[in-house]
C-alpha cells in the first residue's frame, strides 16, 4: 500500500508560480512507481498533466502545460514535485498525485494508477 499526500496548492495571480509536493509513505517501493500529476476542474474530466518514470529521466507533459510545468522526483524523500510557472486562469483545478506500480513509464490514463492522493486546490486569478 502507498499513501500519497499532496501539498503546496493555493491562490496565485496569473503569471505566478507554485510548487506542488506529493509525499509517499507505505510499504511499496517508491522508486519502482511511476508518478503522475492529474488535475480536475469543476464539471470537467480528470486530465493528465505530467508524468515521470522510474528513473526520473522519462518525463512527459500535456501540451497545455509543456514549457511551463516541470515534474521531478526525489526517491530518498519519497516525494514527487510539480513546479508550475507562468500560471494561467485555465490552470485552476484540483491537482492529484498518483502512483503506478511496476511500470517504468508513467501512463496517461487514470485507470492505470494504483494509488491516489486527496488532491490540492490551485486557483489562478486573472
Amino acid at each position: 500500500q502507498v499513501q500519497l499526500v499532496e501539498s503546496g496548492g493555493g491562490l496565485v495571480q496569473a503569471g505566478g508560480s507554485l510548487r506542488l509536493s506529493c509525499a509517499a509513505s507505505g510499504r511499496t517501493n517508491f522508486s519502482h512507481c511511476s508518478m503522475c500529476w492529474f488535475r480536475q476542474a469543476p464539471g470537467k474530466d480528470r486530465e493528465f498533466v505530467a508524468g515521470i518514470g522510474w528513473s526520473g529521466d522519462s518525463t512527459h507533459y500535456a501540451d497545455s502545460v509543456k514549457g511551463r510545468f516541470t515534474i521531478s522526483r526525489d526517491d530518498v524523500k519519497k516525494t514527487v514535485y510539480l513546479l508550475m510557472n507562468s500560471l494561467k486562469p485555465e490552470d485552476t483545478a484540483t491537482y492529484y498525485c498518483a502512483a503506478a506500480r511496476a511500470v517504468t513509464v508513467a501512463p496517461v490514463a487514470p485507470p492505470s494508477y494504483d494509488y491516489w492522493g486527496q488532491g490540492t486546490q490551485v486557483t489562478v486569478s486573472s
